[in-house]
Order: structure tokens, then C-alpha cells, then sequence
């Protein structure tokens, strides 16, 4: 049974963490649903536009193994908007589930106040909004607390998506991905 994890897509998300993250945990056979804000059709960060599977709301009501938050700034704000997807995370962090967010995006973390105490990477201009509610690291591209992964940017969603692919299905798998992908795994 293959792995499951809902990828949230606001309206802002930064593309390339958002398409990167899909299109490598898809090959890693993990089943990845998207799953907009409200809208099907999000216009991201750069002005890519993309459609979702479905939204939040329908897939709130479907059982996913992880989820994942792509950064850019609009992208963060209207998720950290939604009180929605607030309650799902408190959900998913309950349930010790895979919570991933890159970016900005764990900026949601903290206005929810999701995995408070644990040790984590965003986009460094963010830092200093971590401080005394999390543990901060600023030299790795990766961060791994328990249920908790984190990355830092655009740079950096290879990186992020191959450990959620190595968490969700593997290390054997996602050597041999990422050699597909001529990507050199360290």
C-alpha cells in the first residue's frame, strides 16, 4: 500500500518548492493529492498557474499519511489564515503524522502552534520569529525532530522532497530517484 501525503497549494506558494516536492515524491511512488486553499485554480508566486485535485475541505475528510506546506510569502500568509487547516495540522500532530513545511511555510507551524519545542529550518529572514518557541538550525538545508522536516528555499526542495521520500518509502527507493534524476544524493 503506497504511502499518502496531501500537498497544500494557496494562492502565493513558491512553484519550484511546490513542483519539486510533487513531481519527486511521485516518482518515489508515494500518492500525492493537491489540495488547494479554496479556489481549484492557484496562481503562485511567479504567476504559474496550477491546478489542484481537489480542496482543502474535501480532503479533510480523507486519511493521508503526511502533509506538506510549500513556502512563498502570499502562499504562507493564507495559510496561516486559515484556522481550517490550523485544526487539520493540530489533527495530523496529534496523530505523531509526517508534518513537512518548507520556506516560509513553517512560519504556519508557528501561528498554529504546531511542534512547539522542536528543533527547525525555515527561510533565514523568518529566524528570529522562532525564537523561544523552537530550537532554530541555520546549517543544514534539512531539518528532521521527530514527525517534523523542514527546509530553507527554493535552493533547498530537492533536498526536502528526497527526505520526505526517504521517511515516506525509503532510502533504497529514493537512491534510485535520484540517480534517475542525475540528482547526487550526499
Amino acid at each position: 500500500m503506497s504511502k499518502k501525503l496531501l500537498m497544500l497549494l494557496p494562492h502565493g506558494a513558491e512553484e519550484m518548492e511546490f513542483v519539486i516536492c510533487v513531481d519527486v515524491l511521485r516518482r518515489c511512488g508515494v500518492n500525492v493529492t493537491v489540495a488547494a486553499l479554496s479556489d481549484k485554480i492557484v496562481k503562485c508566486s511567479r504567476d504559474v498557474v496550477i491546478n489542484a485535485d481537489t480542496t482543502l475541505d474535501e480532503a479533510a475528510k480523507e486519511d493521508f499519511d503526511a502533509i506538506a506546506l510549500p513556502g512563498g510569502l502570499g502562499g504562507s500568509k493564507a495559510m496561516c489564515a486559515s484556522s481550517q487547516l490550523g485544526e487539520l495540522l493540530k489533527s495530523y500532530e496529534s496523530k505523531r503524522k509526517l508534518i513537512a513545511a518548507i520556506c516560509a511555510a513553517p512560519t504556519v507551524l508557528l501561528t498554529h502552534s504546531i511542534a512547539l519545542g522542536k528543533t527547525l529550518t525555515s527561510y533565514p529572514s523568518f529566524k528570529d520569529d522562532f525564537a523561544g518557541k523552537y530550537t532554530y538550525v541555520e546549517d543544514k538545508t534539512v531539518v528532521v525532530d521527530g514527525n517534523l522536516v523542514t527546509s530553507r528555499g527554493p535552493g533547498t526542495a530537492f533536498d526536502f522532497a528526497l527526505k520526505l521520500g526517504e521517511i515516506l518509502v525509503g532510502l533504497d527507493k529514493v537512491k534510485q530517484v535520484a540517480s534517475g534524476m542525475l540528482y547526487n544524493l550526499n
